[in-house]
């Protein structure tokens, strides 16, 4: 087998940057041709940020088994000249192995050629410096240098290549401010306010659910930056190369029904647009229907909104990464002119000021852990996937430093909802908590359609990034050979209709404990269980190769493509949640016992450690080895 070690950046060669190359033995295995070990490489250009992590299966060739012959078949092994080489005078470093049969790590040394390539390298015993196998670089600028079954793989699924990691710490952090700045971050404050919270217990629940999803949503970018994969792809090394289907299609699900949400936001902001005369020409055209839940003009203003968006969508992750970017400083300036303009008309923030908690102690504790619960599911669905946007990230710090404005930008705009929101009680008489319904009346025709222009753009940008990136690589994950990006988003873009978002707007209630607080049950498990995988079963160590192979000898494949290990852990943590969560439906119309609406109070978290600790058990025992 060839065994391919190269650095991941375009670079100008140079007598030496710093190359170190060395190799673990993962596991082995013996066949009627030989004995062979399969190794991970570390080749580390300069910084720890640019590794590359190839894992591969070589022959063990004891220095007593290598006769002359061997020697010349291994020399006629044809050498492709390649960008991207290892330095001739880079220095191997050798690493201390035990003294069994199979040697526990392995180096590298080159032998020095008169031009840059053909190059070649020779895998070396640590313990006796003896030639076990000759190894080639491959030509990099395809990140995958091999041949992945074409089923598991297409454009979208690929490794990202060094030139599509272009994405900067800054960029990422503009990414968080398109993303916060919308309707639902604007609504979610104060709907805990509307609840009986104070305005800075509101602010406080939102800033500290951030925070505590900052930690997965860093540890789960990680594997994105590293190997330039997708959410798609890294499921696979938990649940299995067709087992990945189970996740991506239940985080799929809960994106349509948030691209349904913010587009029916959209929507109204159009109908607001409209002139009286339209609205009130026909009672026909107004008037709820039964069977739909809303009136015909308003849908029809909601499938408007629903068909531009899919202008800006069929440009692809590019188009979505320009967006994102331009548009962040354009609504950070219209989120601080609302902000000014409420001070200065309500003379000021006294009255947000003065706005005491109507909850005593005991019924503040029960509604602050459902809360803290319901806004760390408002972003748990991004913490999945947020593997599909680091891949683009150029290095590990990038992602991280961007990754930390989500608790700070969240803080500071629900802050600005509730500012503008008690301060409508001063200017108008009365509060008014939607942000559409607010803009409609602050002034003339001018300033309306300034105000049109930012709901749609900050719905647009939350809608494309969050609820459209992650639903779409799912479907091409289900089957890339027919899905592609553009079909994926018309898909979801078709669910988020079905979802009939109207329905789960219609209160406070239910927006926040029946649809946030319940879909949590479902992205706390999956998140537990590749997290746990990642980094506990794996030790961050994932095989290119396997991810897209369904050999059942690859390191994914587990039980026919299913990691039963994984789905059992799923279902462990989804059904403590599932009483409560039917109790809130409506479907279980007898009393549960408390326990179960403690549990559902608290599904993201239950569901998380417990999903996550069954499968760290059932990996241990069954010993899986590392890929």
């Amino acid at each position: 087998m060839v065994f391919v070690g190269r650095v991941r950046e375009d670079r100008d060669l140079k007598e030496d940057f710093g190359v170190h190359t060395g190799a673990n033995v993962l596991r082995r295995r013996s066949r009627g041709d030989g004995d062979f070990v399969q190794v991970s490489m570390i080749v580390d250009a300069e910084s720890e940020e640019n590794e590359v992590i190839r894992v591969e299966w070589v022959q063990v060739l004891e220095p007593e088994s290598m006769n002359n012959n061997m020697v010349s078949k291994c020399l006629s092994l044809p050498l492709r000249p390649t960008p991207l080489l290892i330095p001739a005078n880079a220095i191997s470093k050798t690493q201390n192995s035990s003294h069994s049969h199979f040697p526990t790590h392995l180096s590298f040394s080159t032998t020095k050629p008169t031009h840059y390539f053909p190059h070649t390298l020779r895998l070396f015993h640590s313990s006796s410096s003896s030639p076990l196998n000759l190894i080639t670089p491959s030509n990099s600028s395809n990140p995958i240098d091999f041949d992945p079954d074409p089923t598991l793989t297409n454009d979208d699924l690929n490794p990202t290549t060094p030139s599509q990691r272009t994405l900067s710490g800054f960029e990422m952090a503009t990414l968080w401010v398109s993303l916060v700045v919308g309707v639902p971050s604007y609504y979610l404050a104060g709907s805990l306010v509307d609840l009986g919270m104070s305005w800075w217990q509101g602010i406080a629940t939102v800033f500290t659910a951030n925070l505590i999803l900052l930690l997965p949503l860093v540890l789960t970018g990680h594997p994105g930056t590293r190997y330039g994969i997708s959410f798609p792809v890294l499921a696979r090394s938990s649940f299995g190369i067709h087992g990945s289907h189970i996740p991506t299609l239940l985080r799929a699900l809960v994106g349509c029904g948030w691209y349904g949400i913010e587009s029916w936001i959209g929507g109204e902001a159009i109908f607001l647009l409209l002139p009286n005369s339209i609205k009130q020409s026909s009672s026909s055209l107004t008037q709820s229907l039964p069977w739909l839940g809303t009136s015909p003009l308003e849908f029809a203003c909601f499938l408007a909104f629903w068909v531009a968006q899919l202008a800006l969508v069929w440009k692809g992750i590019d188009g979505i990464r320009e967006l994102e970017k331009y548009s962040a400083p354009i609504l950070i300036l219209l989120t601080w002119c609302l902000l000014v303009w409420s001070y200065v008309k309500a003379g000021g923030f006294g009255h947000m000021l003065s706005l005491s908690s109507r909850l005593s102690r005991s019924e503040f504790w029960s509604l602050f852990f459902p809360s803290l619960t319901a806004n760390i599911s408002f972003w748990a669905t991004l913490a999945l996937n947020i593997p599909d946007f680091t891949r683009y990230a150029k290095t590990q710090s990038d992602q991280i430093v961007g990754q930390i404005g989500l608790p700070v930008f969240m803080g500071a705009f629900t802050l600005v909802g509730i500012a503008v929101t008690s301060s409508t009680k001063v200017i108008f008489g009365e509060v008014i908590s939607s942000p559409i319904q607010l803009l409609g009346r602050i002034g003339g025709f001018r300033t309306m359609i300034l105000a049109i222009f930012g709901i749609s753009l900050a719905t647009v940008t939350t809608n494309i990034a969050a609820n459209v990136v992650a639903p779409a690589n799912a479907l091409v994950n289900l089957s890339p050979s027919w899905f592609t990006f553009r079909r994926g988003a018309l898909v979801t873009a078709l669910l988020g209709i079905a979802f009939q978002p109207w329905r789960l707007l219609k209160s406070s209630e239910s927006f926040v404990y029946t649809w946030l607080v319940g879909y949590s049950a479902l992205m706390g498990p999956i998140a537990g269980i590749v997290l746990v995988d990642y980094y506990l079963v794996r030790g961050t160590m994932l095989s290119i190769r396997d991810l897209y192979s369904r050999s059942p000898d690859g390191a994914y494949y587990y039980s026919g493509g299913f990691n039963l290990a994984a789905i059992v852990a799923l279902v462990f943590g989804v059904l403590p949640v599932f009483p409560g969560f039917l109790h809130k439906l409506g479907v279980l119309t007898w009393n549960i016992p408390p326990a179960f609406h403690v549990i559902y109070g608290n599904a993201w978290f239950i569901s998380f450690f417990s999903a996550g600790f069954v499968y760290w058990v059932l990996s241990a025992l069954r010993r899986k080895p590392h890929p």
